[in-house]
Parts: C-alpha cells; sequence; structure tokens
C-alpha cells in the first residue's frame, strides 16, 4: 500500500515540476520577446513554414468536416423538423469551436513535430552550443521568432479555414440537401455575431502560442541521439494537443458562459 501511495506521489511530484519547468519557459520566451535583438530572416521563415505551408491541410481538414457537419445536422433536424437550423448552426460551429480546435490539432500535428524534431536535432549536433559560442541567445534566435510567427499565423490560417469550412457546408446543403444558395448563405449571416467570429480568432492565437512554444521547449529539452529526439517529438505533439483542448475549454467558459 505505502508503496503504492509513493508511486502517485512520485507522478504527482513529476507532473508538477513539468509544469513548473514550462511555466518557466513561456516566462523566459515573454522577456526575451520584448528584448532585442530581433532576428527577421528567422521570423519571416518561420512565418512561411508555420504559416503558408499548413494552409492546404488546414483548409481540407476544414472543407471536409463542414460538408461532414452540415449532414449530420440536417440528419438530426429532420427528427424535429428543424432543417432550415443546418446553415447557421454550421457556420456557429465553424467559427466557435471546430475551425480552431481542428486547425490548431492540424498545426500542432504538423508544426509542433517539426519544431521539436528540428530543434532536438540542433541540440543532439551541439549547434545550439554553436550559437551560444557565437554569443547568440538560443531562444531569441530559435523560440521567440517561431512563437511570433505561430501566433500570428495561425488565426490567419482559423480564420481561412473557417470560410472554407462554410463552404463545404455550403456545398452540400447545395448540392446534396435541396437548400436554395441564396437561402442558405442568408441563414449563414443571418445569426452570427461579432463573438463568434472573433472568439475563433481568440483561439488561435492561443493555439499558435502553445504549439510554438511546446514545439521549442520539448526541442531544447530534447535527449541525446535518435531516441531522445524522437521521444521530444511525440511529447511536443502529445501536449501540445492536450493545452489546446484544455485552453479551447477554458476560454469557451470565459467567452460563452452564462
Amino acid at each position: 500500500m505505502i508503496k503504492f501511495v509513493a508511486s502517485i506521489g512520485r507522478t504527482v511530484l513529476a507532473i508538477l515540476a513539468s509544469v513548473g519547468r514550462i511555466s518557466t519557459y513561456v516566462g523566459q520566451t515573454l522577456m526575451h520577446m520584448v528584448r532585442g535583438p530581433f532576428y527577421v530572416k528567422e521570423f519571416l521563415q518561420a512565418l512561411l513554414s508555420i504559416g503558408y505551408y499548413s494552409l492546404p491541410v488546414v483548409g481540407l481538414t476544414a472543407f471536409f468536416t463542414g460538408g461532414a457537419l452540415a449532414l449530420q445536422i440536417y440528419s438530426g433536424g429532420a427528427r424535429f423538423s428543424a432543417e432550415t437550423v443546418v446553415p447557421s448552426i454550421v457556420a456557429i460551429g465553424m467559427l466557435r469551436e471546430l475551425g480552431p480546435v481542428l486547425g490548431g490539432l492540424m498545426v500542432a500535428a504538423r508544426v509542433a513535430s517539426s519544431v521539436a524534431a528540428e530543434i532536438g536535432t540542433m541540440k543532439v549536433t551541439e549547434q545550439i552550443d554553436a550559437l551560444v559560442t557565437l554569443s547568440t541567445h538560443p531562444m531569441k534566435y530559435l523560440t521567440v521568432p517561431r512563437v511570433l510567427a505561430a501566433t500570428l499565423s495561425v488565426p490567419i490560417l482559423v480564420g481561412v479555414g473557417d470560410v472554407i469550412g462554410i463552404m463545404g457546408g455550403y456545398v452540400v446543403g447545395t448540392t446534396r440537401l435541396g437548400f436554395n444558395p441564396a437561402t442558405y448563405l442568408h441563414n449563414t449571416v443571418e445569426f452570427l455575431e461579432f463573438w463568434d467570429v472573433a472568439s475563433g480568432l481568440v483561439k488561435g492565437a492561443a493555439f499558435g502560442f502553445i504549439v510554438a512554444v511546446m514545439g521549442c521547449y520539448y526541442g531544447m529539452n530534447s535527449g541525446r541521439g535518435a531516441q531522445g529526439v524522437g521521444q521530444a517529438t511525440k511529447s511536443a505533439v502529445v501536449a501540445s494537443s492536450v493545452m489546446i483542448l484544455a485552453a479551447n475549454y477554458l476560454l469557451t467558459e470565459a467567452f460563452f458562459s452564462a
């Protein structure tokens, strides 16, 4: 019994230690954001890699999700003779929840893994030590540009994904479910409010920050060798995904709680 309680205690302490280390890393990242120097070239490269190159996977995910959502809502609404709510629910669902969350998870799968693998490989090959030798702070050169790029680009990805997702619902609604195109668009816009759009963009910025910080943190703390880099990559994706879902609940509670 004592061994069982001790194992639980060790697990809890390990979790708290990890939370403390990540919190310290986040604080250091925010501190370095407001201090020079700022590496513009690294920022632009990260903006291209994180933002532009993530657009296809986010767009495809949003399109098929919007189409599937329209089918499901129509099927459920038909039980209550409420098929007309399909355009509004698709739009609200994509803007508030599915667009930001699925976009964040797709970016986490693509970006957190690549960032962790890249920085982890740099650590294994002692390139980070070389940066220190050249009087270049690793966090300023590696972490800050990626975090800023993700925080700025993911909301744009979410916005584009929202539009594509609503378009997916429109295509399915007008071709498969018999909706009039003009009526569908009118019902889509009529019931939307400012916070439906703004909340999704704020979530996108928060999710982008989480993804980049987790990728950089686990990359910086990668173990030696290929196994260490692989473990860092896996941990970055898992941690990013869990934190995105947790942050989504907290932000939804803050924006829309009664």
